[in-house]
């Protein structure tokens, strides 16, 4: 059951703020190896077509994951390739 203070709005919400920016001098200085890139980028061109990912593909996300750039570029248009 969820407190509220006014109708339908919860007690915390006037608590909402905005974040700062994140400070350039305190990132981590880390390259993913290209796998791990193709996989993040895999699953962020799925997500954007709208094709949720299901339980049972994690294998297959991770073979594609292992194809030489060109293929994974290739894949990557497929999935984002819009028609105007």
């Amino acid at each position: 059951m969820t407190h509220t203070t006014t109708t339908g709005r919860p007690s915390w919400a006037h608590d909402d703020f905005l974040l700062p920016p994140p400070n350039p001098a305190q990132r981590l200085n880390l390259t993913l190896a290209p796998r791990d890139a193709h996989r993040l980028e895999l699953h962020a061109a799925l997500t954007t077509a709208g094709i949720a990912p299901m339980p049972g593909d994690r294998e297959a996300i991770d073979h594609l994951s292992t194809l030489p750039d060109h293929i994974h570029t290739a894949l990557h248009r497929w999935l984002t390739h819009t028609t105007q």
